[in-house]
């Protein structure tokens, strides 16, 4: 049989069906002897997204990620990846890892025509003994995204050349290995490749790849033995900081253990992520669902920053540990960074970015900071702050977010891991199956499914429940389910028919979440909120059509939050406003919430930052004043970790 007819089978197999094709493609569950996965990936273009999260690629597509090779020399024309002199390791590859994806669910023939002179050129110059990629890189890691970009590819085309590429450069790595081992960022990010191996081995049965997984875990960094003996406790120095502790590392590695018990079956390895995401939490957490990392660990001050490349890094490796784990947690987690960092870290427009954010956050400047390593330009919005990785590595994050929002379940059915408005193709118990998922969730809490089969076919629907939430509201063709408990998955198994709805509703009570000093955060659903500065923007530079840009405060940002400690909720008023296209905006945001505060002059500023909040209950004797609070995500400069005002002192009796 020749490479291309097997290819085609292979394709064919694989239940792969082209951009053009008019069927659902069947997911594909993972080959003996791998553990099962609690649930399994659905071929990119299987769920597109809808309502305000189509026009959210939308604006990133007018945006920066589909301009950057216009005028951005390493990702441009002359990248050693289409043949040129240009810049040869990660950036052509980052870039492409989420403008693939961002073009076919979009189905922006534009983009697609962007895409395809990168995956055309890696795919024909393969070399003969296998390798793949520009001759004069020697690094492993930059061919591990590339190969992310080609499943993802072949997946979106059923491009028959793909896998036959990738089986014989695995085959030319496995042998290189041993007298040119993994070195340097290869070593801590070689769980991104064994995502590829494991996808491969799974469409070709070929048992060479597990080994090759072997060779990547005998020479790869054991995050869980780090999270097991976790010794970074706060801040790390200068001195400290390393590989373990570099912020984007650790983002990666939170899907290692997870992807390797698919072939250890190892208990332990199953239950490593939990202890890992603890671990980061009790010692690096920060109020927006991340880890502080500018660039190292950095503590749990809210002034601390965390790295762009860290926020979609950890949203990817959320969504693999999902789909083998199944832990509903997981979901909640993806969602709390996909709807507050993963939209915090860029202007409105999607034409600047910040290469470190911070939840509290009161200027944007050139200026000094107490970043564990990074420079002075980091929090700026703009071009290439700091340092060009994450310009080329943001793409990914709203793309295979809305390609992960919904996942096939190992019993034949679908389940929702995300809430988001979407339309998902796919086969359930062997039947095409759609379900279109209307709602303007996460800033509303009902969502609607209109379940359409191909013909009536009994499968289980799956629906997570966010821990978040109380007392949740399902009803099928207007009949009331009993729902299942918060943090749970709700199982619905019947024979659906065409015309079948689903109506969830997700009641979002206001939380407050205790952190640093005993500061609160504010939280409602899936959102966190925090205080609305006004903004006055200045611009640095001006870079082809992108800019740099200082952002300075008009408004106070140092108060203090009255909160009724017996019963938190009393203390907001809920306000909903109509969705803007760009919901994400200071000025018109569709959700806000007042609440008491008083400024708290003591707090002040450190070297441009908020200083860390004052240990709470603090005390002010200013009168008290009513607060707006926007989603993080509108919030450029921002208030996110608040002291809490105690209870009023009397005043001192005159001598």
């Amino acid at each position: 049989m020749t490479g291309f007819r097997r290819a085609i089978l292979l394709a064919v197999v694989a239940g792969v069906v082209t951009a053009a094709g008019s069927r659902a493609a069947e997911p594909v569950k993972n080959r003996p002897p791998l553990a099962p996965g609690s649930f399994y990936p659905l071929p990119l273009t299987s769920v597109k997204p809808q309502g305000w999260l189509r026009e959210q690629l939308r604006i990133q597509a007018e945006g920066i990620t589909g301009h950057l090779d216009e005028f951005w020399p390493d990702v441009g024309p002359n990248s050693a990846w289409l043949g040129g002199a240009g810049e040869g390791w990660e950036r052509g590859p980052y870039y492409l890892d989420g403008l693939l994806p961002l073009a076919y669910l979009l189905e922006d023939e534009k983009l697609i025509a962007k895409v395809k002179p990168w995956v055309e050129w890696t795919l024909t110059h393969q070399r003969n003994d296998g390798s793949i990629g520009p001759e004069k890189n020697r690094d492993w890691w930059p061919i591990m995204i590339m190969l992310k970009v080609l499943a993802q590819y072949q997946e979106a085309t059923g491009d028959p050349r793909v896998i036959p590429v990738m089986e014989k450069y695995f085959a030319y790595q496995s042998a290189m290995l041993s007298s040119r081992p993994l070195e340097s960022w290869a070593v801590y990010r070689w769980q991104d490749e064994l995502a590829s191996v494991v996808w491969t081995y799974n469409r070709t049965g070929d048992a060479k790849l597990l080994q090759l997984a072997g060779q990547l875990k005998q020479q790869g960094f054991d995050w869980r033995k780090h999270f097991e003996n976790f010794v970074y406790l706060d801040k790390v120095t200068r001195e400290q900081a390393k590989h373990d502790t570099h912020g984007v590392n650790n983002a990666m590695g939170l899907k290692a253990a997870a992807l390797w018990y698919l072939i250890s079956k190892d208990p332990g390895d199953r239950e490593a992520t939990g202890h890992m995401l603890e671990a980061l939490d009790r010692y690096q957490g920060l109020p927006n669902g991340m880890f502080s990392a500018d660039e190292h660990y950095a503590g749990r001050n809210p002034s601390q920053g965390i790295e762009t490349c860290a926020v979609v890094e950890s949203m990817f490796s959320l969504e693999q540990d999902l789909r083998v784990l199944g832990d509903a947690a997981l979901g909640d987690r993806l969602e709390k960074i996909a709807f507050n960092p993963l939209p915090g870290l860029q202007t409105s427009d999607m034409w600047g970015h910040q290469y470190d954010q911070q939840p509290n956050q009161v200027m944007c400047s050139l200026g000094r900071r107490d970043w564990t390593t990074n420079g002075p330009e980091s929090n700026l919005f703009g071009l290439e702050p700091n340092f060009g990785c994450c310009t080329a590595n943001l793409h990914q994050g709203w793309p295979k977010f809305a390609a992960s929002l919904w996942m096939a379940s190992a019993d034949g059915g679908l389940a929702v891991a995300a809430y988001g408005p979407s339309t998902v193709k796919s086969k359930a118990s062997g039947v095409d199956v759609t379900v279109e998922e209307a709602t303007d969730y996460p800033f509303r809490d009902r969502i609607t499914l209109a379940v359409t089969p191909a013909r009536p076919v009994r499968f289980p629907l799956r629906l997570r429940i966010p821990a978040w939430t109380n007392e949740p509201r399902i009803r099928i063709n207007g009949q009331t389910v009993e729902a299942a408990g918060p943090g749970a998955w709700q199982r619905i198994e019947r024979e659906w028919r065409a015309g079948d709805r689903v109506e969830i509703t997700l009641p979002m009570p206001v939380r407050v979440i205790r952190g640093f000093h005993d500061s609160i955060s504010v939280e409602r659903g899936p959102l966190i909120y925090s205080l609305r500065i006004a903004e006055s923007w200045s611009k640095l530079k001006q870079t082809g059509p992108a800019a740099d840009w200082e952002v300075f405060p008009t408004s106070p940002w140092n108060y203090a939050l009255r909160v009724d400690g017996a019963n938190p909720e009393r203390s907001f008023e809920v306000e909903e406003a109509p969705l803007a296209r760009q919901p994400f905006n200071n000025q018109s945001p569709p959700v806000v919430l007042r609440a008491k505060a008083r400024r708290l002059p003591q707090w002040m500023m450190v070297d441009d930052s908020a200083a860390a909040p004052p240990q709470s209950p603090v005390a002010s004797r200013l009168k008290d004043e009513t607060v707006t609070l926007i989603p993080y995500g509108a919030a450029r400069l921002r208030i996110t970790a608040f002291p809490v005002l105690g209870p009023d002192q009397p005043e001192p009796k005159k001598q």
